[in-house]
């Protein structure tokens, strides 16, 4: 059996992911948990590695923070760009992976939602800390990867779904279980999103092929459907609804308290539609995505 290293392993992505890749590999977790099989701070240190790995799962990364400070702007950079230098340092120690897949991300792209776009129509754009980070991560595992002949698959998800998920699908969740979520005209923008597990089912296909690609499901939920769906799992009633206005009107008391729940960006976040290709994925790789309405849990 294949040994390989995932690093992020203990996080949301590795509880949906680890136990189904464990059915394929032999997998040991690298982090700063203490649920981490091996315990590393990649921002601070070269990890010591045992022994040579057959394939690395990168994963680990900054996400899900708006910076406030210079600090915070730069934790982004140590985390995904500095971590990643230190990772590969560490590999070079014990001997080269035959294959590296890393998590990035679709925020590479920029800001600008996508509208059914491909990985070539859109040059990535490093418009904040977190998509710029990621970048740079992924142009120095290419020359790392060209130099050292490693393969390098790529993996620019959408946004994640599954039990315990972070970010605004987590927020939605919690606030329909505390009855402290309104719908915004209806709900009808459209996203893109990946049931997470399937990164268990896309990391011998990537890890095999290389190459990079955007990843999501077939269909793109509405916020409504997504709500619906959420609400029905806990037994609720669908969130209220309120007009476009009176979201806006909310919006601004956020721009003015920073602790408000909603302000302008966000808000246009929920209303415009955010979507992406995942034809390269299928073509070349043979992947097929899981259905996130007919497979997404919340716990």
């Amino acid at each position: 059996m294949e040994k390989l290293l995932f690093t992020g392993g203990t996080g949301f992505l590795g509880a949906n992911v680890k136990p189904l890749l464990d059915e394929k590999y032999e997998v040991t977790t690298i982090g700063i948990t203490d649920r981490d099989e091996i315990k590393a701070n990649f921002v601070s240190d070269v990890p010591e590695l045992a022994y040579k790995y057959d394939i690395v799962l990168h994963a680990a990364g900054k996400a899900h923070v708006y910076p406030k400070t210079e600090a915070e702007k730069q934790a982004f950079y140590d985390v995904n760009y500095t971590g990643t230098i230190h990772l590969c340092e560490a590999l070079e120690k014990v001997g080269v992976p035959k294959a590296i897949v890393f998590i990035s991300t679709m925020n590479v792209y920029g800001d600008k939602p996508g509208n059914m776009d491909t990985e070539d129509s859109r040059s990535l754009v490093g418009d904040s800390p977190y998509s710029d980070s990621k970048i740079k991560a992924e142009d120095f595992l290419t020359r790392w990867c060209k130099m050292n002949h490693v393969k390098l698959g790529i993996l620019r998800p959408a946004l994640l779904a599954g039990p315990n998920a972070p970010g605004n699908l987590g927020a939605m969740v919690n606030g329909i279980k505390t009855g402290k979520y309104l719908s915004i005209a209806g709900g009808k923008a459209r996203k893109s999103i990946l049931m997470a597990e399937d990164i268990a089912n896309l990391v011998p296909l990537i890890a095999e092929k290389g190459g990079i690609y955007n990843v999501c499901d077939d269909y793109n939920p509405s916020f409504g459907e997504l709500e619906a769906s959420i609400a029905k799992q806990l037994g609720k009633r669908k969130p209220i609804s309120i007009p476009y206005w009176m979201a806006k009107c909310l919006a601004w008391i956020g721009d003015v308290f920073s602790f408000f729940p909603l302000n302008s960006s966000r808000l246009e976040k929920i209303v415009t539609s955010d979507t992406w290709s995942n034809e390269k994925a299928k073509r070349e790789l043979g992947w097929r995505p899981l259905s996130v309405l007919d497979h997404y849990k919340i716990e």
